[in-house]
Order: structure tokens, then C-alpha cells, then sequence
């Protein structure tokens, strides 16, 4: 992650947890740089979390999450890259991260207390991880070209 994303997740969480109050419900944090860049999503249910990320151009990211306590970020920085989580179930963790162009991340889970994460860098990176269950941890990183 760089510096710059870890810094605006950090501002964006302490401002969300300062102006709402503690049983609000689902937040969503976006925060977008550059031109053509996409975001979408949905949210049932209560106190999850999602948080997008992108500098660039030609980026697109989607969320949805269906149940309790479940939290997803994606971060993106450069031209032509797509994240996408989907989190059924309750207390799960999703993350992607991508740096360079034309990378492609599906995260999907569908259970409770899973972990998934991510990061890619260079080029044409393609990942897809799916977590049926309960307490599943995924993980992964790629240089590609």
C-alpha cells in the first residue's frame, strides 16, 4: 500500500467515526482522483464497512455486502484496473489493492469470519479468490510484467 492510500484510509475513518453517531449503521468512504474512474455497490444490513480508493484513469470498483459487521477496501492506482467484493454472511474482511494497469480482482465470500486480501503490481494481473465457510484466510501478491 502507499503512503498516500494508508494515510486517506486513516483521515476517513477517524472522520467517519467522528460525525455519525456509534449505532449509525453501514458506512461507505470514496475517494477518487483522476478521470473516468467508477464505483458502485450495496449494503443489508448493519455496521459494515466499505472503502474505495482510486487514482488514475479508467478504474472501476464494486462492493456489496449482505449480512453484519463485514468490512471491504479497495485501493487502485494507475489506468484500466477492476476490483470487485462480495461478502454474504457476517464479519468478513476483503482487500484489494492494485497498483499499474489493466489488473482485474474478484473477491467473494459466503460465510462468516473470512479473510481475503490482495495486491497486485505491473500489468495484467488477473485474481479470484472465493471463501465458502467459516474462518477461511486468503492471501496473495503478483508482479506481473
Amino acid at each position: 500500500m502507499t503512503r498516500k492510500l494508508i494515510i486517506s484510509t486513516a483521515i476517513a475513518t477517524v472522520l467517519g467515526l467522528t460525525s455519525v453517531p456509534a449505532m449509525a449503521g453501514n458506512d461507505v468512504f470514496l475517494d477518487q482522483w483522476g478521470w473516468f474512474n467508477s464505483a458502485g455497490g450495496a449494503q443489508v444490513g448493519n455496521h459494515n464497512m466499505i472503502g474505495v480508493h482510486q487514482n488514475g484513469i479508467f478504474n472501476g470498483a464494486v462492493s456489496e455486502q449482505y449480512g453484519n459487521h463485514n468490512t471491504a477496501a479497495i485501493g487502485q492506482e494507475g489506468i484500466n484496473n477492476y476490483g470487485e467484493t462480495y461478502q454474504n454472511g457476517n464479519g468478513n474482511a476483503a482487500g484489494v489493492g492494485q497498483f499499474g494497469a489493466n489488473h482485474n480482482a474478484i473477491l467473494s465470500q459466503d460465510g462468516n469470519g473470512n479473510i481475503a486480501a490482495g495486491v497486485q503490481v505491473g500489468n495484467g494481473c488477473n485474481a479470484g479468490v472465493s471463501q465458502v465457510g467459516a474462518g477461511n484466510v486468503a492471501a496473495f501478491v503478483q508482479a506481473c510484467p
